[in-house]
């Protein structure tokens, strides 16, 4: 079932995540709807406060950049095959020289901005089946992590820019958090007036 993306605005997007364990209510469903509502939007990634829970998950799928052609072989294939839940995550190592990227965010929609992440991370999380692991990702696939990461953290990308830069996109969050914006997706906004 594809569910409402929170829109910019809403608290549950700023709050500290919760861990959950593996009795959390009807967990397996919410992952699907989770990977249903992320395709249906075209994402890449989506985490659980931008479908309305203040909960430590997310997930990523990085096949669409795997179509970039100006990326490597090797790389579009480790691309294409990375699809990933993440439960209960920590970033326990950060490393490199920071690289700019233009993000965006599906609760932040026509808002783009080149935002600087370290390139190599290390995590701990455990999988859909409550299975730990340590990894160390880079390049694209670290870059997604983190910005889904920082959901969890109750940041958004938008956090992350100059002072200018925020100045310039006031307006445009104002608008999305009103609703004055026009998205091909399921959006809940938190200032929308409700309709009697």
């Amino acid at each position: 079932m594809i569910l409402p993306i929170v829109a910019y605005g809403d608290p549950v997007l700023k709050k500290l995540g919760e861990e959950i364990n593996k009795d959390y209510p009807n967990l397996k469903e919410l992952i699907d709807n989770m990977y249903e509502t992320m395709d249906g939007a075209y994402g890449v990634g989506l985490a659980a406060p931008q479908i309305g829970l203040p909960i430590r998950l997310f997930i990523v799928d990085t096949s669409p950049f795997a179509e970039d052609e100006a990326l490597s072989p090797e790389e579009q294939k480790e691309l294409k095959a990375f699809k990933r839940t993440f439960i209960n995550a920590q970033i326990i190592n950060e490393e490199g020289d920071e690289w700019a990227f233009n993000e965006g965010c599906l609760s932040i929609p026509d808002v783009r901005e080149d935002v600087f992440r370290k390139p190599t991370i290390t995590i701990t999380y455990v999988d859909e089946n409550f299975e730990k692991h340590t990894e160390t990702f880079t390049g694209l696939i670290a870059r997604v992590i983190q910005h889904e990461y920082d959901h969890i953290e109750g940041i958004l990308f938008t956090d992350k820019l100059s002072t200018l830069k925020k100045r310039l996109i006031k307006g445009k969050l104002a608008n999305i958090s009103k609703g004055k914006i026009s998205v091909d997706y399921r959006m809940r906004f938190p200032n929308q007036k409700k309709k009697r």
